[in-house]
Formats: structure tokens, sequence, C-alpha cells
């Protein structure tokens, strides 16, 4: 079996490379979502460039679209497209990699990065789902920050009504966000209770493990009669001392020396996950 782990330290690199190249990214909630992304494409959900036109694929819709370098960097390892002309064309002027999901790209079901909007929107695709008979699931990945909006919680609400247990959101728990700690800036805990009160089935895990990830995930498929939420605890930039668990690194670009460095951790990283 390909070795996952490493893969996501390998794909973290290439997110440092197309930032450097772009001069430009959320590059703190690139590194922490990263295992969430490879763990559904490579083990999860059954889509990918050889069934993208097929209606009966797996939806996946990145709800915090501000974290695009990561879907698109595992967007090309999956095939869709080549990582060199991401990381050659990543926010330039005219190029389709733009900073946060675009559809005109192969891969990308909506567009995204009005935070709020992709549970929703997601609700709606899971239901049509259900009533055109199709037994494809839905996956929506959400910012712990994006939590503070109003129409997730109305998208919660429905879910639970309508019994989308082809649904799964997995919210990434990094508890941080761009004006610093989600507990400062809107208090969260208990995550886990809120879901669960309003009808959902609460798995909690380690964000950044992607055995676990694996396993909430294979768990949520058999999931009956209510939809199933993933509570991935997470750190923001992981994969280097620089950056991890810094809101400052919400959004930057590393200077050359930083660069050096964060890439020397990943590749560090990578090579034990590849050993162990």
């Amino acid at each position: 079996m390909e070795n996952l782990k490493a893969k996501a330290f390998a794909l973290r690199q290439d997110v440092i490379r197309m930032i450097r190249e772009g001069k430009a990214g959320h590059i703190g909630g690139d590194m922490s979502v990263m295992d969430i992304l490879v763990s559904l494409y490579f083990h999860t959900m059954n889509v990918g460039p050889e069934n993208m036109d097929d209606p009966g694929r797996d939806k996946f819709v990145l709800s915090k679209g501000h974290s695009v370098e990561a879907l698109y960097a595992v967007l090309a390892a999956k095939g869709f497209f080549p990582i060199e002309q991401v990381i050659s064309e990543f926010s330039k002027f005219g190029s389709k990699f733009i900073g946060h999901p675009n559809n005109k790209l192969p891969g990308i079901e909506m567009n995204s990065g009005s935070l709020g909007h992709g549970l929703p929107v997601c609700v709606g695709m899971a239901k049509g789902e259900k009533m055109n008979g199709s037994t494809a699931r839905v996956y929506v990945v959400m910012g712990d920050g994006e939590l503070a909006e109003g129409s997730v919680w109305e998208g919660v609400m429905a879910a639970s009504q309508y019994k989308l247990d082809n649904l799964c959101a997995v919210v990434d728990r990094n508890r941080l966000q761009i004006s610093g700690s989600t507990e400062d800036v809107m208090h969260q805990d208990c995550l886990e209770d809120r879901f669960a009160s309003f009808g959902w089935y609460v798995l909690s895990v380690d964000g950044n493990d992607i055995d676990a990830l694996n396993a909430a995930f294979d768990t949520a498929k058999t999931v009956k009669n209510k939809p199933t939420v993933v509570i991935a605890n997470t750190t923001k930039g992981c994969g280097s001392p620089v950056m991890e668990n810094k809101a400052n690194w919400h959004h930057r670009v590393p200077s050359d020396e930083e660069y050096t460095q964060i890439m020397k951790d990943l590749e560090e990283r990578k090579e034990a996950a590849l050993h162990e």
C-alpha cells in the first residue's frame, strides 16, 4: 500500500514551492488540512480523472477555500493536472490556478471560499443524490473559524432533518484563524457536543494522523440515518516548527531562510514516515 503519511509531507513541499513561486497563499491552513485531503482522495473517496464526469462519483467541496494550495497539490498528485503547471502558474495573471477553488479546473465541484457556504451547498448535493437513488457520498471540509457563520448551523440542522447519511463533514480544528485563537474570537468548545445535539454522528480524531482519519472515514460510511462529522484536531502549520501553532502564518510567503528550513523539516518528516 502506498505510504500516505510520506505522501502528505511530499505534497506539503509542493505547496511550499507553489506559494513561494506565486508569492501568495494561506500556508498555515494548507499544512493543517493536508492529511485530511490525502486520506479523502487516496483512501476514502471514489473520485479521480477517470470518473470525474460520472454522476455516481463521490463529491468533495473545500469550504475553507483559502487553503486551495493544498487541494491543488492533491488533485495534481491524483492526476487531474501536472504539478509543475500548478507551481509555475499559481496566482499569476490570467491563470486558472487562483487563490480559491475554481470550477473551471478539472476535479473542482464548485467555487468556494466565501466562508459558511460549503456545508449548506453539500446538504443540497447530498439530498439530490438521495433523490436520484445514487450511492455517491458527499464530503465537505470546513475551517473551525468558519463555524462562526450562521449558515453553517442552518446546514447542520437541515442535514439532520433529512437524515443525510451520505454526507460527511470535516472540521479542520487547528484552533487558529487570521485574527488569532478561535477560542478568543468565537468560543467553540465543545464542538463534539454541539454537533451531537443537532443529531449528527460525531467522531473526534487526530487530524494529522492519516491512520486515524482513514478509520474515521471508514466508520462514517457505516452510519445510517444521520450525517457524520469528523472533528479533525490538527496543528496549523503542521510539518515545521517554523510555522506550527503560529497565527501569523495564516497567510504568509516564507523568506529565503524560512523556505530552506521548512523544506528541510518536511523532508525529514517524509523520510521518517517512509521508514516507520
